[in-house]
C-alpha cells in the first residue's frame, strides 16, 4: 500500500474526520458542528474554496478538518491539495455525507507523491482508504510507479533497468516477457539498434504479452519510446535542452503504466507491450547525419537529424505491432518540442487514423481530468519527408508543424486499416501544483486506460 494511505480497517480513534464541503453546502456542514468549532471556523474566513483547509479544534487539539471543494466539479484537485496541506503525520478518514470515494483516494495520492530514492521525502498526512474507492488505489499505484521511473536519474535507469521494470511488472501479473538484445535486436529492430550504437549501454526491446480474455479476444498493442537519456547525438542538444533528458523514456513509462492497469483490471483483451529501451549518446559507433538505415518494414530512412531519434525507436516497434493485426495500436512518446509549443505541458497531443478510437480516448481524458487534444494527420505535409537518398527522411526540411510531421513519419509504418493512435506527451511538471508535483508525470496514463476500458470492456 502507498505510504499516503492507511488501511480501511484503521480504527476511528486513530484518525480524524475530514469533511469535504462544496461551497453550496457550507452552511449545512457548519450547522452540524459544535458551537465552539462553528464559531472558530467562521472566524478563519473559510468559504470552501477548492483545496481550502480549515482545522477544527477539539479538547485534545485538532478534532477534524473541513476541505473546500469549491463548486464541486473537481474533487480530485481538492483532495490532492489536502494531502500536503494537512499536518504531517496525521491520519484522516472521510466523514460521512458525500460520495466521491474514488476521487478522494486518487486525488489524495496524486498530491502526496514525492520522489524519495536519494533524499527522503517529507511524510504527508495519510488518508484511510475510503470504502468504495474501487480501482482508484491501483490507478494511484500505477501513477506513482510511472513517476518514479521518469524521475530516476539516467545513471540509475539505463536500457537494461527500464527493460527489467517491464519484466517485473509483467511477472507480477502473470504475463510473459521477452528481452531482445544483441544480434537478435540488430536483426529485428535495426532502427533501435542504430539509435543505441553510440552508447556503452546496449539497447533492449522488452516484449510483454498477456491474455485476459479468450483466445480470440481483441488484441491491444502499446508501444513506448524508452530513450533513457538523449544527448541529441551528433546533432547535439545545448546544455539547457539536455537538462531534463532523463525523462525521454516517459512514453515507455506511461505505456507500462497503462499495461499494468489493463492487466490488473483484467480487461477482456489480449495485451502486448513493446518498449524500445535505448540511450542516444555520442560515440565511435553512433549514427551520423545522413546515414541510411533499412527499417523492419523494409522502408529505408535517411537520418536528417540524429536528435529525431524517438521516431526511429518507434517505427520498428510499430511495424512489429502492425503485423499482428491489432484491434487497437497506441504509441507513447516524448517526441517533439513542437507539441509542447502548441499545447503546453499538460495537454498531450493525440493523432489518430480512427475517429472511434480518438473519440474514446478524448472522452476518457476529459472524465479522468487527464486531457488529450487531437491534432491532424495533415497529409499535405507528407512530401516534406521525401529524401533523395532513401524512401523517407526522419525530419522535414523546414521548421513547420514538427509534431504533425513526426506523426506522419510514424503513420508510414502502420497499415491504414489498423486503428492507431499516437500520443506525443511531455511527461513532466515544470513546477508543483495540486496533484502535479514538480518532476515526472504520468501524462495520458489514466486517459488511455479508461479509454481502452470503455472500448473493450463490453463485447
Amino acid at each position: 500500500m502507498l505510504p499516503c494511505f492507511a488501511p480501511t480497517s484503521t480504527p476511528d480513534a486513530e484518525s480524524r474526520p475530514l469533511h469535504a464541503v462544496a461551497a453550496s453546502d457550507l452552511n449545512q456542514v457548519l450547522a452540524s458542528l459544535p458551537d465552539s468549532a462553528r464559531h472558530f471556523v467562521g472566524a478563519t474566513g473559510f468559504v470552501a474554496k477548492q483545496g481550502e483547509i480549515a482545522l477544527v479544534p477539539g479538547e485534545g487539539g485538532i478534532a477534524g478538518a473541513l476541505l473546500g471543494l469549491g463548486d464541486g466539479t473537481s474533487p480530485r484537485a481538492a483532495f490532492a491539495a489536502a494531502a500536503t496541506a494537512l499536518p504531517e503525520g496525521t491520519t484522516w478518514r472521510l466523514a460521512p455525507g458525500r460520495d466521491g470515494a474514488e476521487a478522494a483516494a486518487l486525488g489524495w495520492a496524486l498530491g502526496a507523491y514525492r520522489y524519495g530514492r536519494f533524499k527522503p521525502a517529507k511524510n504527508t498526512a495519510r488518508l484511510v482508504v475510503p470504502a468504495g474507492a474501487g480501482f482508484a488505489v491501483a490507478e494511484a499505484e500505477a501513477v506513482w510507479a510511472t513517476r518514479d521511473l521518469i524521475n530516476h536519474p539516467a545513471n540509475v535507469l539505463g536500457p537494461a533497468e527500464l527493460a527489467e521494470a517491464v519484466a517485473g511488472a509483467g511477472r507480477a501479473e502473470g504475463a510473459t516477457v521477452s528481452l531482445i538484445t544483441g544480434d537478435a535486436l540488430e536483426a529485428a529492430y535495426p532502427t533501435i539498434a542504430m539509435v543505441g550504437r553510440g552508447s556503452a549501454r546496449p539497447p533492449v526491446v522488452a516484449d510483454l504479452a498477456w491474455n485476459g480474455g479468450e483466445a480470440d479476444a481483441p488484441l491491444v498493442v502499446l508501444c513506448g519510446k524508452g530513450v533513457v537519456f538523449d544527448t541529441g547525438g551528433y546533432d547535439l542538444k545545448p546544455p539547457a535542452g539536455m537538462l531534463r533528458m532523463k525523462k525521454d523514456m516517459g512514453g515507455a513509462a506511461v505505456a507500462l503504466g497503462v499495461a499494468r492497469l489493463v492487466m490488473q483490471a483484467k480487461l477482456p483483451v489480449r495485451l502486448r507491450l513493446l518498449v524500445g529501451a535505448v540511450e542516444n549518446a555520442i560515440g565511435a559507433h553512433a549514427m551520423r547525419p545522413l546515414d541510411v538505415v533499412r527499417t523492419r518494414k523494409g522502408l529505408t530512412v535517411e537520418v536528417g537529424n540524429t536528435d529525431a531519434e524517438g521516431r526511429l525507436v518507434l517505427c520498428d516497434l510499430l511495424a512489429d505491432a502492425d503485423a499482428s493485426n491489432p484491434a487497437a495500436l497506441i504509441d507513447f512518446a516524448t517526441l517533439t518540442g513542437a507539441a509542447r509549443v502548441a499545447l503546453g505541458p499538460d495537454l498531450a497531443a493525440l493523432f489518430a487514423n480512427d475517429d472511434g478510437l480518438a473519440d474514446a480516448l478524448l472522452a476518457a481524458g476529459r472524465a479522468a481530468e487527464d486531457p488529450l487534444w487531437r491534432l491532424p494527420l495533415w497529409q499535405g505535409y507528407a512530401p516534406w519527408l521525401d529524401s533523395r537518398a532513401a524512401d523517407l527522411n526522419n525530419v522535414a526540411g523546414n521548421a513547420h508543424a514538427g509534431a504533425v510531421v513526426a506523426a506522419l513519419f510514424l503513420q508510414r509504418f502502420v497499415s491504414p486499416a489498423i486503428p492507431w493512435a499516437h500520443i506525443d506527451l511531455y511527461a513532466w511538471n515544470d513546477q508543483s501544483r495540486a496533484g502535479r508535483p514538480e518532476g515526472g508525470e504520468a501524462t495520458a496514463l489514466r486517459a488511455v486506460f479508461h479509454g481502452l476500458a470503455a472500448r473493450f470492456a463490453a463485447r
